[in-house]
């Protein structure tokens, strides 16, 4: 999908909720009653909601499975909102430079980081919920660190879970600025992810 368009530039869009149909390029497993976009007045913009079950609602890009996303910039960045007592995950499809594909899981579920040569399991316990925030994933990290050596080519695939509230996802080419501010509000710069910022 992005593999032949220019990605030299400071980010790439993978997903807004803006304009007429925002998902028109997304898979949607889900009915209109638990996926729906709406304004939040909060951030004053539109925002896609998702809610009820992880395992049955979600979002998929791309639609289909035989295609690839082809994105290779180092960190992405996903603009969400995750309710007090909800769970929320993501799965990522990543290809190193043996072309070997790999899935990362990350998942508010997950208690402990464990892997296989192929796929892993990450927690996601460090977010904050009832407040909207970057989560911004070095994907050159995760690959490196978590599948011993391999190195990140590209990512080619993204799959949003519910339950959040989802306003942009992109790649960005350099580290974010952490916009956390000082008076509590949770920063965390570890290896993986690089920073978790709150707007």
């Amino acid at each position: 999908m992005f593999k032949n368009e220019y990605q030299g530039g400071a980010f790439v869009e993978i997903f807004s909720a803006q304009g007429k149909n925002p998902g028109a390029k997304w898979k949607i497993l889900g009915s209109p009653s638990v996926i729906w976009k709406e304004f939040d007045k909060e951030v004053k913009s539109f925002v896609f909601v998702l809610e009820g079950s992880s395992q049955t609602n979600k979002i998929q890009l791309p639609k289909e499975n035989k295609q690839i996303l082809g994105l290779i910039q180092r960190f992405l960045v996903l603009q969400i909102y995750v309710p007090l007592g909800q769970d929320f995950s993501t799965e990522l499809l990543i290809t190193d430079l043996g072309n070997i594909k790999r899935r990362l899981y990350l998942s508010t579920v997950h208690k402990e980081l464990s892997s296989t040569p192929l796929h892993a399991k990450i927690p996601l316990f460090m977010i904050k919920r009832k407040i909207w925030c970057n989560l911004c994933i070095d994907l050159v990290a995760f690959t490196s660190e978590i599948f011993k050596g391999a190195v990140f080519q590209s990512l080619d695939g993204i799959v949003v879970s519910a339950n959040c509230k989802l306003r942009k996802i992109f790649t960005l080419k350099s580290k974010p600025q952490d916009t956390a501010d000082k008076d509590g509000m949770f920063r965390l710069l570890s290896r993986f992810f690089n920073s978790l910022m709150y707007f």
